[in-house]
């Protein structure tokens, strides 16, 4: 008798874990999390290539600011 109870509630107990989505819905958060993950990181590359090119930029500001003679050939003022 008690073999038969033990095995009807461990069918049961199959049976109700059968129905829910958990496993399924786990598993589809964890590819969205992954997803996620990945472009947010790619993200943040982009994010430090910019930053980089800012950095190279501001020495060129910092040097139109402060003005310098111009280069090249002189303006003629005779003519």
């Amino acid at each position: 008798m008690w073999k038969i109870t033990k095995k009807y509630f461990n069918n049961l107990w199959n049976y109700i874990w059968g129905l829910t989505t958990v496993d399924e819905k786990a598993k589809a958060t964890a590819k969205e999390v992954k997803r996620r993950y990945r472009r947010t990181k790619k993200e943040l590359a982009d994010v430090k290539d910019a930053l980089k090119e800012v950095g190279n930029q501001i020495g060129d500001v910092k040097e139109a600011v402060k003005g310098s003679k111009r280069k090249g050939r002189k303006k003629n003022e005779n003519k």
